[in-house]
């Protein structure tokens, strides 16, 4: 088996919103913000390369909204899906199976891309199959009020349109083990309905690729949840749950949306579960 990060582009957020009710005072130690209260987030993919499987897991926002919208986001840097494939050989084409931990534009929208004559949408992974599970696609196309704007339609309904769409099994409690693509997921609801933490075994290590269940390091603190969350009091359960496993046994945490640290290992401290160690893509995958 072989991992790769695959950088599909960097953003911005409001620190607020992703802090909920911590102040600024305490979130910006650890996530500096910039004049307009925005702080850095990336969107930091990861590729499975096992078998004669390739399995991508999440598409960050992809490039066919408008500039309007972008513009909400304060895009930064020059990465992108297809290039950040292509520096690792690989074309979208090649992709076998893409899984999403859960439908927000920030985590599906590359997986679907305008056709030719911008006339309608087709799938970016034309070999590829698109997992998610039934009881997050139906909260994510009957979507409720408060998550509407990320549930964007074209996003999501074409997958199912071309046929390509898959879901995986659901677990009796937390967490399904050795699902259909051969790895365990953590089932955590806080966040939105049935998002899905795969967690790959890899070299004797376990790789938590932690979604919005751990958006950045500065999130480690349990009551740190980000306003986004439909279930806030849920979140903090989950995440207290899923942070005592990981300092138990040793996970190491790839993280989607920090734009700064790309691994850590936690550990118990008199103050909870804390940062143990910070480590590069390339320490660990190498």
């Amino acid at each position: 088996m072989n991992l790769f990060p695959i950088n599909s582009g960097n953003f911005k957020l409001d620190g607020g919103a992703m802090f909920g009710v911590v102040p600024k005072s305490i979130w910006h130690k650890t996530n500096p913000s910039d004049a307009n209260n925005m702080i850095d987030i990336a969107s930091r993919c990861l590729l499975i390369e096992d078998s004669n499987k390739l399995i991508l897991i999440d598409t960050g926002m992809g490039n066919k909204q408008s500039n309007k919208f972008f513009g909400y986001y304060y895009l930064w840097g020059n990465d992108s899906l297809e290039k950040s494939l292509k520096n690792y050989g690989f074309h979208p084409n090649d992709i076998t199976d893409v899984f999403l931990t859960h439908l927000h534009f920030d985590h599906c929208g590359g997986s679907i891309q305008w056709n030719k004559d911008q006339t309608g949408y087709e799938p970016a992974f034309k070999n590829a199959h698109f997992w998610s599970n039934e009881d997050h696609w139906q909260w994510a196309t009957k979507p409720n009020r408060r998550e509407k704007a990320s549930f964007l339609k074209e996003n999501i309904l074409p997958m199912q349109d071309c046929g390509q769409l898959k879901f995986t099994s659901l677990p009796n409690g937390n967490t399904l083990k050795n699902s259909e693509l051969g790895f365990d997921i953590f089932f955590a609801d806080g966040h939105t309905d049935k998002q899905m933490i795969p967690m790959i075994q890899y070299k004797n290590k376990t790789i938590c690729f932690m979604a919005d269940l751990l958006p950045t390091v500065g999130h480690l603190p349990l009551p740190f949840v980000m306003g986004y969350d439909t279930r806030p009091l849920l979140s903090l359960d989950e995440k207290e749950l899923f942070l005592n496993l990981a300092a138990d046994n040793n996970y190491y945490l790839f993280l989607e949306h920090d734009a700064h640290n790309e691994i850590i290992t936690v550990q118990h401290t008199e103050k909870g579960v804390r940062l143990k160690e910070i480590f590069t893509v390339s320490e660990i995958f190498n």
